[in-house]
C-alpha cells in the first residue's frame, strides 16, 4: 500500500522549496487546512479549481444492523463529505490529453 502524504511531509516540501523557516511554513499550512475546513462547516462545499471539489452533505438517518447480536438499530443523521476530481485534474490522472 501507498504510504500517505501527511501534514508534516507538505510543510518539508515548501520548506524545502522557500526561503522561510519551518515555523512561519508550518503556520501558513495549519491556516490554510483551518480555511478549509471552515469553508466546508460554513458553505457546504470548497472548491479548488483544476484540482477539485470537497462537498459536504446531510446524511438521513437510517436502520442498521449490529453483525455481533442481529439486533437492529437505527444510526443517527450525520454529515459527511465527499471530494470530486476536476475534469482536468482527472485527465491528468489517466495520462489523456489536457485542453487547455
Amino acid at each position: 500500500m501507498n504510504r500517505a502524504l501527511t501534514k508534516a511531509d507538505i510543510v518539508e516540501a515548501i520548506y524545502e522549496k522557500t526561503d522561510r523557516n519551518r515555523a512561519d511554513v508550518k503556520n501558513t499550512v495549519e491556516i490554510l487546512l483551518g480555511l478549509m475546513k471552515q469553508a466546508i462547516k460554513k458553505d457546504d462545499a470548497l472548491l479548488v479549481s483544476g484540482f477539485g471539489k470537497f462537498e459536504a452533505y446531510d446524511k438521513e438517518a437510517r436502520k442498521g444492523r449490529n453483525p455481533q447480536t442481529d439486533e437492529t438499530i437505527t444510526l443517527p443523521p450525520r454529515k459527511v463529505v465527499v471530494f470530486r476530481l476536476s475534469r482536468k485534474f482527472r485527465a491528468e490522472l489517466n495520462g489523456e490529453e489536457v485542453e487547455a
